[in-house]
């Protein structure tokens, strides 16, 4: 695998970067105009990246600014794509997120005890997706209270009231992924339930709290 950014990734940093550059150091577009003798109507279209950028361009401006000219054109640095194993544990649950970012989606898996409390069913807005990784999953969704096992996976609307923990004697190992939405605080609720997008496997629609939190 090619591990460097594509020349195309490169050139969309360099607008900004100028941008950012010419602020820094207080400089108006007519100011550096005036210094380059590039025209600010074509120093305005670097910086909003309507002008494809040159040497002929960037070097009178770099020189002007008083910066490197690999500050602006330089690569961005790759960093390791290997997320983190940091684990936390809450109400005797398991966590361990596998996603860095923040946007959508997220994804985590959760190892829950055998020993873990009784159903207490929530609903929050968004969508889920799970994926049994071991064990038995014991589910409720709305009315339905059923087993789920390794191999099977459920994508549902988390406005239905929902619950899941361990079934049987061992540990159950969950893998789940969910968006912003998907973060926010828990409610009770007895509201009427919403339509299950899809489920994969033989059995009833399943479901799940919001991923890395307790359901």
């Amino acid at each position: 695998m090619d591990d460097n950014p594509s020349v195309g990734a490169v050139i969309e940093q360099i607008a900004p970067r100028l941008r950012r550059a010419r602020e820094k150091k207080g400089v108006s577009l007519a100011d550096l105009a005036r210094a380059t003798g590039i025209s600010t109507s074509t120093l305005s279209r670097l910086e909003s990246a309507q002008r494809k950028p040159s040497l002929e361009l960037l070097l009178p401006i770099t020189a002007a600014l008083g910066v490197p000219l690999d500050e602006i054109v330089s690569a961005p640095r790759m960093l390791d794509p290997r997320v983190p194993q940091q684990p936390a544990k809450t109400g005797g649950r398991v966590l361990i997120p596998l996603s860095r970012h923040q946007g959508e989606p997220r994804a985590c898996k959760m190892t829950i005890p055998a020993h873990d409390e009784e159903p207490h069913l929530r609903t929050h807005q968004g969508f889920e997706w799970l994926y049994v990784l071991r064990g038995r999953l014991r589910v409720k969704l709305g009315d339905h209270d059923f087993v789920m096992g390794a191999g099977e996976a459920a994508e549902f609307d988390c406005r239905i009231p929902h619950w899941f923990g361990a079934a049987g004697r061992g540990d159950v190992e969950v893998l789940s992924l969910f968006g912003k939405q998907g973060e926010r605080i828990h409610l009770r609720t007895s509201r009427r339930e919403a339509p299950v997008r899809g489920v994969t496997g033989s059995r009833p629609s399943s479901a799940g709290a919001a991923a890395c939190r307790p359901a």
